[in-house]
This record gives C-alpha cells, structure tokens and sequence, in this order.
C-alpha cells in the first residue's frame, strides 16, 4: 500500500533527530528540532542517487573523550589517589573500545531529479548497507521494477553491437545499467 509509513532508520542528536519512513511511493524525513518536526518527502521515482560514506573525523570521536579522561585519570592520581584515577582511565578505554567497535560515522547525499540534499540517512556506516537495500527494493517496485539480479560489469559474454538501419528505430534513452 502506498498510503502506509515504516520507520527504517533513526540518527538522533542532542537537539532532536530524524527518523526516516519509507512508503509504497515515497521516502519521508521527519526532522525533530526541539519542539518542532520539520517533514522532507522524496518521492522514489525521482530518486537517482543515494550516497553514504564513512565521516573523515569518526576517530576523534574515540580519541578526544578518551585522552581527556586519561589526562584526568592522571591529575586524579596525582592529588586524589590511584582508584579514582583507575575509575577515570578506565572510563576512557572505555569509551575508546565502544566507539571503535561500533565503526566510522556516516554522511549522506540524496540526489532527486530537482535537488540534491545532504541529509544523516544513517548514523554508523555498516547500517547503510541494509537501509540502501530496503530503499533500493521499493524504488525497483515504484519503477515497474525488473526483479532480475544484475548482471557482473565484468561478465564473460561480450556485447554485440546492434545495427540499426534508421535513426527512428533507436531508443530515445540507452538503457542504464546497475553496477550494485
């Protein structure tokens, strides 16, 4: 049904967050900012590009935390004792481990025919691969999709090329392969 939202990914943040709905006909963005939720439809047959990749700076998310609370740990050592420095430096590792375990941080761009919008679709990269594949299926359905797997760029048959006679008889758009 085109008229019925489920929610396929949520990026939070301290100010609010967005949580994203995919439709039988669209891709909707609702952006809390305090009190307010601001909406962003993309409708999936004007869709052309969806492009996540890994932040540049996702490891100073882990370091700056981590060399801060390290230095704490030290002053704490210094004037208080060793436990509470243990306490401090250990939150620090800590903190370190779980941002490495959970991967870079990703930044998006959603490409229409119209705009093109940089928007968080996903908050870590190893999430988008299932988010890009959710949305990649509806937007095949949208389009009258070919349910057939695409082809290997590098396949082992190579292609003919056709001999048209007459420029009336060829395709008004070449066709576009998908290289996923």
């Amino acid at each position: 049904m085109p008229g019925v939202f489920r929610k396929i990914s949520r990026v939070g943040s301290l100010t609010g967050g967005t949580k994203w709905y995919l439709s039988g006909d669209c891709l909707l963005a609702a952006k809390r900012v305090m009190y307010t939720v601001e909406y962003r439809r993309f409708y999936l047959h004007d869709l052309e590009s969806i492009v996540v990749w890994p932040s540049r700076t996702w490891l100073w998310r882990a370091i700056i935390p981590s060399l801060l609370l390290a230095g704490f740990g030290g002053i704490l050592w210094h004037f208080v004792n060793f436990t509470a420095s243990a306490i401090a430096c250990g939150a620090g590792l800590a903190w370190a481990a779980l941002e490495l375990a959970l991967g870079p941080t990703a930044q998006s761009r959603i490409c229409t025919s119209g705009a093109t919008v940089d928007v968080p679709l996903v908050k870590r990269a190893r999430r988008a691969r299932k988010v890009l594949t959710k949305i990649d299926a509806a937007v095949r359905t949208v389009r009258g999709g070919v349910t057939e797997q695409p082809t290997a760029v590098g396949s082992s048959q190579p292609e003919k090329p056709s001999i048209q006679s007459s420029p009336e008889s060829a395709p008004a758009v070449p066709p576009i392969g998908d290289l996923t």
